[in-house]
């Protein structure tokens, strides 16, 4: 037998089938081994403020109610500050963690759009994962504290505003137009730097296209009661926007509609819609007012008026009121600093031309524009600065306070009130009252023996009134007034006396036909009573000669 066969034959016996079953259950063993970590998905790192709710083994992690992972550890992180989340996920969520991806805890809540999560009473809360569309990869993610308004593809437009930290706005608040609810805040948070509040809203599809250039936005509190010259107004907005109040936006009347607004546009938001239609206007003109007259009731951002028309606003009152002012003035003029703002009357969409306007308005002056501060509303004796045409008003000078130009001013309403009343009091300290005082003595003291006439008159008609026989005055009047309408009942139809009149007259009326024929005897012939009467001839009939 040679070598090679011997060896082979070695071999052969070292190979014991015994060793078949523990070399298969190796493989076998190999093989789950590397199914499980095939069918692991990626490990990421929730960050959250506190993990109520979360049991490490039992919170899912959800999308679209599809389970696509499950947390494993809970725990704090190293500076105590926040909650650290150790969740394994499923192989095909590896897509959807990246930049955009958000979480957030889904649980019962109870908010201003009513009751949600009532699921999770019984089931546990669980991880809500609204995938994202960034290319970029991460591994830890911060949990938000709400659901958000929108997920970042929705089809929409945002836009940011800017207000001052009074503005009591916060996530999840309504956007409304004309009453209807068209968006939501995403987000607002205060920026020390700048010390504004910024906001940033989700404007639904597919209402993106009634924001426009022009659009103003402010805040809605859900009930404005106004107290103004045309009386009472009370407005009541939605029940969502009363308890937790919003933001509403529009475009003013007297403004075009403007261009469509473009994604992350940037516009300010307005304490309540009187404030939006002012604006906010870029381009103005200021000047100051040197008032002699007082100032109480007038305030800033007060009218500044054109004949019942507003061109401009009142910026501060006073304004550097110790500084120097001008020799021909009074040194003691509380300064007012107001803006003239043309954009109210020119094209929204061109800038004014500041330079014309200040040129219009200097011609003005001199055809006597002043300006004068006049009651707004008797009621809360608010001011706003009236500007108008006075012939009398003094010439016009240029001059400056602060560098700034002043603008001419004269008396207001209540001054000429004040002025006109001291001129009636002085003329009536001119007046000659002593003549005035003699005439008026006498005229009382004739007044005062023409009183005492008429009380001996009254004393004397007194006198008869309670004089016995006026007392039966009335008694005989009506005694003579039966009388009377005795005697007249004696003439009546029926009565006797009328028969015996009638036939009198009767008698008297054939007596006078008789007598008729006597008396015309006697008009043609007077002596007929002693004298037969002459019988006439007939008459002769004759030819015309």
């Amino acid at each position: 037998m040679s070598e090679p066969q011997r060896a082979k034959r070695r071999l052969q016996r070292s190979l014991s089938p015994v060793w078949i079953v523990p070399i298969v259950a190796v493989l076998i063993g190999a093989w789950m081994i590397y199914d499980n970590l095939s069918r692991l998905g990626p490990s990421i790192t929730l960050i959250m403020d506190n993990a109520e709710g979360i049991e490490a083994g039992k919170t899912l992690i959800k999308t679209r109610n599809v389970e696509v992972g499950k947390v494993e550890k809970v725990s704090l992180s190293d500076d105590l500050s926040h909650a650290e989340i150790v969740a394994r996920m499923t192989p095909q969520a590896s897509k959807m963690l990246n930049q955009d991806t958000q979480f957030w805890v889904v649980k019962p809540r109870i908010g201003r759009e009513g009751v949600s999560g009532l699921g999770t009473v019984l089931s546990g809360a669980f991880i809500q994962l609204l995938p994202g569309n960034s290319e970029v990869e991460l591994e830890t993610f911060q949990v938000l504290n709400q659901p958000p308004v929108a997920p970042p593809d929705a089809a929409g437009l945002r836009i940011n505003l800017t207000s001052q930290i009074g503005n009591s706005v916060s996530t999840g608040d309504p956007v409304s137009y004309q009453g209807f609810t068209v968006g939501r805040v995403e987000s607002s948070y205060f920026d020390p730097d700048t010390r504004e509040m910024s906001h940033k809203l989700f404007i639904q599809s597919p209402y993106e296209g009634l924001v426009t250039s022009h659009s103003r936005f402010w805040t809605s509190s859900g009930l404005d009661i106004r107290l103004d010259s045309e009386g009472v107004k009370v407005n009541v907005g939605s029940l969502e926007s009363l308890i937790g109040g919003g933001i509403t936006f529009g475009v003013p009347a007297n403004m075009p509609r403007g261009r469509q607004a473009k994604e992350d546009a940037n516009y300010v938001l307005f304490n309540d819609e009187d404030s939006a239609n002012e604006g906010h206007y870029s381009n103005y003109l200021e000047y100051v007012l040197l008032v002699d007259d007082t100032v109480r009731g007038l305030s800033p951002n007060a009218p500044v008026e054109y004949r019942g028309v507003r061109i401009g606003t009142v910026i501060s009152v006073p304004w550097n009121f110790t500084a120097p002012q001008p020799d021909s003035l009074s040194r003691f003029a509380i300064p007012i600093l107001i803006r003239i703002e043309p954009e109210r009357f020119d094209d929204q969409d061109t800038e004014p031309d500041m330079a014309s306007w200040a040129e219009r308005l200097d011609a003005m002056f001199g055809h006597g524009l002043r300006a004068s501060l006049k009651a707004g509303n008797l009621l809360t004796g608010a001011l706003f600065v009236d500007l108008n045409f006075y012939k009398d008003a003094p010439p016009f000078q240029h001059m400056t306070f602060v560098e700034k130009p002043v603008f001419p001013s004269t008396s207001g309403g209540f001054a000429q009130i004040e002025q006109k009343v001291s001129n009636l009091l002085d003329k009536l300290n001119k007046l000659d009252i002593e003549p005035i005082l003699s005439t008026l003595n006498t005229t009382l003291a004739s007044t005062e023996q023409t009183m005492r006439k008429v009380n001996d008159i009254a004393s004397s008609v007194d006198k008869l009134l309670t004089d016995p026989a006026t007392s039966k005055l009335p008694a005989n009047v009506n005694t003579t007034m039966r009388q009377l309408r005795d005697t007249l009942q004696g003439f009546s139809p029926d009565s006797q006396g009328y028969n015996e009149l009638t036939q009198t007259l009767s008698r008297l009326e054939k007596l006078m036909r008789d007598v008729q024929p006597v008396v015309r005897t006697l008009n043609d012939q007077p002596n007929a009573l002693i004298f037969n009467k002459k019988l006439s001839a007939d008459p002769q009939p004759r030819a015309k000669q």
